[in-house]
């Protein structure tokens, strides 16, 4: 049996050369991870890599959690899984699962690595935050699920990430191993709830590299039997695929021995391994568990049997987050009481340059005046972008960000804080009269923005933490 069908290897556009991955679909590679890249680039790729597949089935795989704005310049975002979990919908988050599934199909994937099963217990998470559906384990189990029954319905895989559970950490893991310091009943009792609630609609499992000495205390879950098989397959039953978090992940260590040891511990394939070619030559020459590359195939070929007649259209990208931004965003503090005819903007936490043209768009079209602040005004906004991001390390206002928003809301006698990313990080500044939360920096959320901001629409949803 060929093991290089254990191996799915990340495709990194500007980065990953052609030629390796081209030589990994004709010794067999079970799949591709594709990071970045246009959708004709994207397509262009898939068709090449297809052409050369020695697998029966390629399938191409990407973290197309909240859509492909993430990962390609100029598409559109997907509300986010917190912003769902502010509606507290399984309708929502079922047609969310569907929009997701139109959006991988149009440039040719046909698996998406979500739902994020991870709670959003911790505010200092930098790579949680508004991927979590919320802080209640049941209710995101149960939206989880929902949006796991979308994806399938729409024609693609999905995969609930990151097991036994990567919420209450202040690392990421792309940067170091998270160690997690909860008993073995708190951790039953919390974290893994969703996992056990959203497992019968799976189709695989992730597992994070997170260090759980409670359950293990000398591997990361990614690497640990006690975990992968004791706990994952054998207690709570899952009996489909289990991949690992990516490999090249600086919490995996050295992606070798870490894919050979995740092997040992009962995964089925070994994702995004920095070098898949030196992954595989590695692994002809050890000594793997019996069976192991004969069990992923057979799992590889129920997976791609399942896709068989799913394909339930979803909304597109648009067509959803215009159907449920006011009803996932928060209002907290004072509504305004009398029309206000101009704005000091102030904008904060956006390292990345997302661009609030649409929400300031839609305020001029209300013939709001827009002035830079400090100029005087009748409202003052406070505009963040704070978000998650692979690699980046931290997330939320930094303390000279809160101290310059305090300072600028005693400037004024109304003063909105108005959230694209992060909902954290302003809660302690009482002198703001008002925060506004979408939870998403999509085109639709920054219009619902300005339409409740002013009174054309009401936000309807509820911190789900």
């Amino acid at each position: 049996m060929n093991i290089n069908r254990m191996i799915f290897p990340g495709f990194w556009f500007g980065k990953s050369k052609t030629e390796d991955a081209l030589e990994m679909a004709k010794r067999g590679a079970g799949g591709f991870c594709i990071y970045g890249g246009t959708k004709k680039e994207l397509q262009k790729l898939i068709g090449t890599l297809k052409n050369a597949a020695a697998a029966p089935h390629l399938f191409i795989c990407a973290d197309y959690e909240d859509g492909l704005g993430r990962w390609i310049d100029g598409e559109s975002w997907v509300l986010s899984n917190m912003a769902v979990g502010a509606n507290a919908t399984e309708g929502a988050a079922y047609q969310k699962g569907l929009t997701l599934a139109r959006e991988a199909k149009s440039v040719g994937a046909d698996w998406v690595f979500a739902p994020v099963m991870d709670l959003c217990d911790e505010k200092q998470n930098p790579i949680v935050n508004t991927r979590s559906f919320g802080a209640q384990g049941h209710t995101v189990g149960k939206l989880g699920a929902a949006l796991c029954r979308g994806l399938h319905d729409g024609g693609v895989l999905n995969s609930l990430k990151h097991f036994p559970g990567h919420g209450r950490t202040t690392a990421d893991s792309h940067l170091a191993l998270p160690v997690l310091t909860q008993t073995e009943e708190a951790l039953i009792c919390h974290e893994l709830v969703p996992f056990q609630t959203a497992l019968p609609e799976a189709d695989s499992v992730m597992a994070g590299h997170l260090f759980f000495p409670a359950l293990d205390a000398q591997m990361p879950a990614s690497q640990s039997h006690a975990i992968l098989t004791g706990l994952l397959k054998e207690k709570m039953g899952f009996q489909k695929l289990v991949f690992t978090d990516a490999l090249c992940m600086k919490a995996a260590g050295d992606e070798k021995q870490t894919a050979l040891n995740a092997l040992r511990a009962g995964a089925h394939i070994l994702l995004s391994a920095e070098d898949s070619v030196a992954l595989s030559d590695f692994l002809q020459k050890q000594t793997l568990p019996k069976n192991c590359a004969s069990v992923s195939a057979k799992l590889q070929d129920e997976a791609a049997a399942s896709l068989s007649g799913r394909n339930k259209t979803g909304l597109s990208a648009a067509e959803f987050n215009a159907a449920y931004a006011a009803s996932c965003a928060v209002w907290h503090g004072e509504k305004p009481q009398k029309p206000f005819a101009s704005i000091a903007y102030l904008e904060l936490g956006n390292e990345e340059n997302f661009a609030a043209t649409d929400f300031l768009d839609r305020l001029q079209q209300a013939n709001i005046q827009i002035n830079k602040y400090p100029q005087k005004a009748d409202l003052l906004v406070a505009v963040s972008f704070s978000n998650y991001k692979a690699f980046k390390g931290h997330i939320n206002l930094s303390v000279q960000e809160q101290t310059s928003l305090r300072h600028a809301a005693t400037q004024y006698a109304r003063s909105v804080f108005i959230s694209f990313g992060s909902p954290f990080g302003a809660e302690s500044i009482k002198e703001l009269t008002a925060k506004l939360f979408l939870f998403s920096p999509a085109k639709e959320a920054q219009t619902a923005a300005a339409d409740i901001l002013l009174g054309k629409q009401n936000a309807s949803g509820k911190l789900p933490f």
